[in-house]
């Protein structure tokens, strides 16, 4: 039989797992977004090119998933 805490605790990893499954990709375009943004507003010449990266792969990705449908 489990103890109260080790059953208490596989739930607690398994609500964080499903909160990282659901959350996980919009977290990462979003400071990829974010990061994009203060590259361009800093930075010169590298910053430029990865400012147009970090802010393209967002909208490609929207982009692609709005045409599966």
């Amino acid at each position: 039989m489990t103890s109260p805490r080790r059953a208490d605790h596989g739930h607690r990893r398994n609500r964080f797992h499903d909160a990282l499954t659901l959350w996980g990709w919009p977290l990462a375009l979003g400071l990829l977004s974010a990061s994009g943004l203060v590259s361009a507003l800093v930075s010169d010449d590298w910053g430029d090119t990865w400012s147009w990266i970090a802010l393209g792969v967002p909208v490609l990705v929207m982009g692609r998933h709005a045409l599966r449908r």
